[in-house]
C-alpha cells in the first residue's frame, strides 16, 4: 500500500473484486487476496509478456494454482474442489507519478468453471484449460475448435 496514491483501487474485472480506496482496498489485500489462508500454497504466476507505456504496465501471465482454498478474489464462495487451474490473465497497472493509481486484471472465468467442474463446456464455446495453454504457446494448440462452421470455409479462395 506504501506505494500506490492515497485513494487507489484495484478490478478484478470478472468477479468485481478488489477495492476502492485506500482502507477497502487495505482490507481487501489483507483479509481476501494475499492472506496465507486466502491463496493456495502452490500459486505460480509465469509471465508471458510485458508492455511499458508512459504512466502504465500491461501485464499477459499465466495463474496456476491448486484449488486447495476459497480464493474469493477469482471464485468468490467456493469452497475448494482439490482441482488443478491453470488461468490467462491480463494486468493493466497505472501509476500517477511513481505511484500505483489503479490495476485491471481480466481473465476468462468460463475457462477457471470449466475446471472447477462447475461449468460443462458440452454445447458452448467455452473452453479450460486450453485457453492458458494456447496463451503461452500459440502455435503449439489448434485455433477455432470452437467454430462449428471453421471446416466449412476449409479450400475456399482466400483471395
Amino acid at each position: 500500500m506504501a506505494t500506490m496514491v492515497s485513494a487507489p483501487y484495484v478490478n478484478h474485472i470478472p468477479t468485481m473484486t478488489g477495492g476502492v480506496g485506500y482502507e477497502d482496498l487495505a482490507r481487501f489485500y489483507k483479509y481476501h487476496f494475499t492472506g496465507v489462508d486466502v491463496t493456495p500454497p502452490d500459486s505460480e504466476m509465469i509471465t508471458i509478456s510485458r508492455t511499458v507505456g508512459a504512466d502504465r504496465i500491461i501485464d499477459e501471465m499465466v495463474f496456476k494454482c491448486t484449488h486447495t482454498t476459497e480464493i474469493d478474489w477469482l471464485v468468490p464462495g467456493i469452497k475448494p474442489t482439490g482441482k488443478k487451474l491453470e488461468i490467462a490473465l491480463v494486468g493493466v497497472v497505472a501509476f500517477r507519478g511513481d505511484k500505483l493509481t489503479f490495476e485491471h486484471i481480466y481473465w476468462d472465468q468460463a475457462s477457471v468453471l470449466v475446471q472447477l467442474g462447475i461449468l460443462k463446456p458440452e454445447k458452448l464455446p467455452i473452453a479450460g484449460v486450453e485457453v492458458s495453454r494456447k496463451a503461452m504457446d500459440p502455435f503449439g494448440m489448434p485455433s477455432n475448435v470452437l467454430m462449428t462452421k471453421w471446416d466449412d470455409s476449409k479450400g475456399l479462395n482466400i483471395n
